[in-house]
């Protein structure tokens, strides 16, 4: 067997990326997806594709973010580490979006392992596994509760102070991730960052309190570079036990249709059973699954 060769693509060679099996249905996910063409990476065996991978990052921006597809022919984990090692796009995380009930799926799993095997060949290790929601019209607009009354507010203390307090009690992988780098203060930062990331607008931000006045949480209604979105779902430990996440989750929704989405976007971790749960009662289908890896070195 010859060694595989791996090239960097560019614009008059990204065909080549298309050339490989997509069990996974992968092309689906992306379809939307602006990749560029030299963020594009494929391993070739006396001429044919055997492991592909593309890096994604915001429009305009010098450095990707993440590598978010990932392809792997069986037999050739080898390879496909290979071509994520000698990358020059350092990166920390590795998406991969499963159609759902992969794991129940002969075909699927087998290809999903592959995956997840070369990736670890490459010095990644994984983190979480997500559910991945899409809420349309169709799916109707829940009725909203009416327990909590919901304000913009233009001062970042006060969403950085409500993070700091909702992370330090967390089901989020991601966030108990930076915690133990460094801390609540880094995970309420990361969120505080992604927030300003996101195009939508800042005045979108909104606080949530009780009639009487008692801050019971906060709901960020997003827009990122692939559409509406749900930014961030969160309530005061102090406020637990009321199911208000659900109420959170249903004015981000009402908010997000106000402005004329005609889809929205949302992710849970599968471990955080309470909020999967408000998804489902809120009529959000689990379109796919995602799985994280964490590169470690």
């Amino acid at each position: 067997m010859t060694d595989p060769v791996i090239r960097t693509l560019d614009h008059s060679t990204a065909h080549v990326f298309d050339t490989l099996a997509d069990p996974l249905r992968l092309r689906e996910k992306h379809r939307h997806t602006l990749f560029r063409p030299d963020w594009k990476r494929v391993a070739l065996r006396d001429g044919r594709v055997v492991a592909r991978a593309a890096w994604w990052g915001a429009p305009g921006a010098d450095e990707p973010l993440v590598i978010n597809w990932f392809d792997v022919a069986e037999g050739e984990e080898e390879a496909g580490a290979e071509l994520l090692r000698g990358a020059p796009w350092p990166v920390e995380e590795l998406e991969l979006d499963l159609p759902t009930g992969w794991r129940d799926d002969p075909a699927l799993r087998t290809a999903a392992e592959t995956r997840f095997g070369a990736a670890r060949k490459a010095g990644f290790e994984l983190l979480v596994e997500r559910y991945n929601y899409r809420w349309t019209p169709e799916c109707g607009l829940p009725e909203r509760p009416g327990r909590l009354v919901f304000t913009p507010e233009p001062d970042d203390r006060v969403f950085f102070d409500a993070l700091r307090r909702i992370h330090s009690v967390t089901l989020d992988a991601h966030a108990r991730r930076a915690i133990e780098q460094g801390g609540v203060d880094r995970a309420a930062q990361e969120e505080m960052d992604f927030f300003h990331w996101m195009p939508s607008p800042r005045e979108w931000w909104q606080t949530a309190r009780t009639p009487e006045g008692e801050p019971v949480g906060i709901h960020i209604p997003g827009h990122n570079p692939a559409g509406p979105c749900v930014g961030f779902i969160g309530v005061l430990p102090e406020q637990r036990g009321h199911g208000y996440a659900y109420d959170l989750l249903v004015e981000c929704t009402h908010f997000l249709a106000g402005h004329g989405a005609d889809f929205i976007a949302a992710a849970t971790d599968q471990g955080n059973t309470p909020m999967a749960a408000h998804f489902a009662r809120a009529g959000y289908p689990v379109v796919r699954e995602r799985v994280n890896f964490l590169a470690t070195r």
